[in-house]
């Protein structure tokens, strides 16, 4: 969500949707009578638009981001969606989890032309290639476990995790080779959801939403975006969750080691085999039939070889192989 597409100056038709009325409000909110001036858009988002912005005056000029809810379904969510990012953004500005600073929310478009969010541009870049991709997962690791220490004030926790999908709303493939496969897995989710220690979630967490820096030894996390849907749960989805991408983006294998990573960096996970694979497998499930949801943003940001198919194929190994090992 942080690849540009080029720069444009703001005001020619770089907004077919409506762009006034949040051009007027981004200008308040920065002040001291600086003006956008140039505005790039940014690939790779699913739930919003994003764009870079960058703002001129007096002084050296600054580049913003600018979250956007266009689509009528996230418009109607938006916010909780929105005022729930910028409570996180703010919370985590103590902290050394690498965030946005805050700048402003109108997250019922009161003023724009569509509810948005107003943040610090991070440095650094997506980076969802197979080069590194192994020191990356070690990164994320790292930065996972640094995200569940988080200590959250009983009154400002975020809402308690929502699944994303459930036995009877699961898709399978039309043409799998495997049905028992997906049977099995589906049957696991039908239990009741298991005991668990909660922790402060990104829920979220995945290579398209950390940014990075640097190459070899010299490689960083430089940022964490997409907090809308922090929430307060089992460490377990978490890690669940950036396992089941990794598994999408690279193979199964690599999807495998992002949770024994996790506990070589202090993470802590149910001791429960059968719990973890409860937590692991509604993720995955959550993916079916060809995990479209992450593979139309993933090539836009150049990875044109996960197609439908292949997606397909990965996340059956991939339950395949977790079935394998906690089964």
């Amino acid at each position: 969500m942080v690849a540009n597409e080029g720069v444009a100056v703001a005001g020619t038709g770089v907004d077919d949707r409506g762009w006034s009325g949040t051009r007027a409000w981004v200008e308040g909110r920065v002040g001291g009578g600086r003006r956008i001036d140039a505005v790039e858009r940014l690939r790779g988002g699913w739930t919003s638009e994003m764009r870079r912005l960058r703002v001129s005056g007096t002084g050296e000029p600054e580049w913003l981001v600018l979250r956007s809810f266009v689509k009528p379904f996230f418009v109607r969510h938006a916010e909780g969606l929105l005022t729930r990012e910028s409570d996180i953004l703010r919370l985590l500005s103590g902290t050394d989890v690498p965030v946005a600073s805050f700048h402003g929310v109108d997250a019922t478009a009161v003023c724009c032309d569509h509810p948005s969010l107003l943040m610090s541009l991070l440095p650094g870049g997506v980076r969802l290639g197979e080069e590194e991709a192994g020191l990356r997962t070690e990164l994320l690791a790292r930065q996972l476990v640094g995200i569940h220490q988080v200590r959250v004030p009983a009154g400002a926790r975020p809402r308690a995790y929502q699944a994303w999908t459930s036995p009877d709303r699961v898709r399978l493939p039309e043409s799998t080779e495997r049905p028992d496969l997906w049977q099995r897995a589906v049957d696991i989710i039908r239990r009741d959801p298991p005991d668990y220690r909660p922790c402060f979630l990104h829920r979220d967490f995945h290579p398209g939403n950390v940014l990075f820096t640097g190459q070899g030894a010299r490689t960083e996390i430089t940022g964490v975006v997409d907090w809308v849907e922090t929430s307060w749960g089992p460490s377990d989805l978490d890690v669940a969750h950036c396992s089941t991408a990794l598994a999408l983006l690279h193979g199964p294998q690599e999807g495998m080691r992002l949770a024994d990573r996790y506990l070589a960096s202090g993470g802590t996970l149910s001791a429960d085999p059968a719990a973890h694979l409860y937590w692991r497998v509604l993720d995955a499930l959550a993916f079916a039939p060809d995990a479209e949801k992450v593979g139309i943003p993933w090539r836009e940001l150049g990875r044109d070889d996960l197609t439908s198919a292949l997606l397909t194929s990965r996340l059956e190994d991939y339950l395949e192989e977790l079935l394998r090992r906690f089964g």
